[in-house]
């Protein structure tokens, strides 16, 4: 058995801006609305980073501008109604202000990657994001628990104090790792000899990608495959690449200079050529495509469940299917593409079923889980 997770990760743009019901409310409650009707969950992967702050302003000023009571609530109506919220964190918002002259959140660029914090701050942040959503669903499912994690950018590299403090907190999941997938800019990682593309792993605490039979966190990861770039061409990635190119980080020059200093005595001529050949040659390579909900259309996200199928059959563990997507950039016409998907995951119980992180045991992947 197959068991599809829909994974959202619940934000506003990186940049700061926007409204938290343009971006986070209203999409949502469209989302939990179209996977009711098909019996699916959602996984809201809710970023408490943002969220403190915005139920900290409300408390400080009387003013609930950015929408802390409707994310309550609608976090309160996906733990009662059979859906799910777990951990999702951007660190740099911990010390975020906001700046009314050009509304945005200005946000603390120095702790940008979680993974390079040292360990008590980033167990700190855990501590908080999980008290907060706990004290929240608990109103709605007193039974309720956070112990799932999704790092922001999908930062789980260098390994070592975060899931340290993953598993001090009493975290038994991270959802961050798509294999092959490899970052070098204000967070690095390589993620290119994780374990598995599909199958969870017990994680070894000095590298996330390797598996480590006594590990106590388990790496669920984003399905992923390598594809040609002509797949990418969607016109839900098209859109997100749009919604990206209006809000980008502010002051980018002043980001970088706080994360890694520029590199010096460059010869512009040689880089010029070097990226031409870079783009020739990523034209004709495979790229890591995930199972993105938001960017990859209704007929593409059904193949890429019946290729994982055949590769893996049907052991004795149920295998999660991880779909990510975001709130913010879930339109009209991605919930009209998903609709197929939706419909053959309903039509075949006997081989897929929709579920959340909650039904899944991780000690049944201390062995591993044979393709």
């Amino acid at each position: 058995m197959y068991k599809v997770l829909f994974t959202s990760d619940y934000e506003i743009h990186g940049s700061g801006m926007g409204s938290p019901k343009d971006l986070v409310v209203d999409p949502t409650t469209r989302m939990l609305d179209q996977l009711d009707r098909y019996g699916g969950k959602l996984t809201i992967m809710a970023d408490i980073g943002e969220i403190l702050k915005f139920k900290e302003y409300a408390e400080r000023t009387g003013n609930d501008r950015f929408h802390w009571g409707a994310i309550a609530r609608q976090m309160q109506r996906a733990v009662r109604t059979g859906h799910d919220v777990q951990l999702h964190i951007h660190s740099s918002y911990f010390n975020a202000t906001w700046d009314e002259s050009k509304s945005y959140w200005r946000q603390d660029y120095s702790e940008y990657d979680l993974a390079n914090l040292p360990y008590a701050r980033v167990r700190e942040m855990i501590r908080q994001g999980k008290r907060l959503l706990e004290e929240t669903c608990r109103v709605a499912k007193p039974e309720y628990e956070c112990f799932a994690f999704r790092a922001a950018n999908w930062s789980m590299q260098p390994s070592p104090n975060i899931v340290r403090a993953l598993v001090e907190e009493g975290f038994r999941i991270d959802t961050s790792v798509w294999k092959s997938g490899v970052y070098d800019d204000l967070v690095k990682f390589d993620y290119t000899r994780a374990y598995s593309d599909l199958v969870p792993w017990p994680i070894d605490t000095s590298d996330v990608c390797r598996r480590d039979p006594a590990g106590r966190l388990f790496e669920f990861p984003i399905y992923t495959e390598q594809q040609p770039l002509w797949v990418f061409l969607t016109a839900n990635r098209v859109y997100r690449v749009i919604a990206q190119r209006l809000n980008p980080l502010p002051n980018p020059d002043a980001v970088a200079d706080t994360m890694s200093g520029p590199a010096s005595g460059t010869n512009v001529r040689g880089s010029l050529s070097r990226k031409v050949v870079g783009k020739a040659k990523a034209v004709l390579r495979r790229h890591p495509w995930k199972a993105d909900f938001n960017q990859c259309t209704g007929k593409q996200l059904i193949e890429a469940l019946e290729r994982a199928e055949a590769r893996y059959g049907h052991p004795d563990a149920p295998l999660p299917f991880v779909l990510i997507g975001h709130s913010k950039t879930f339109t009209a016409h991605n919930e009209r593409s998903l609709r197929p998907f939706l419909e053959f995951v309903a039509r075949h119980p006997d081989r897929f079923s929709f579920g959340t992180f909650a039904d899944f045991d991780p000690e049944r992947y201390r062995v591993p889980v044979a393709a």
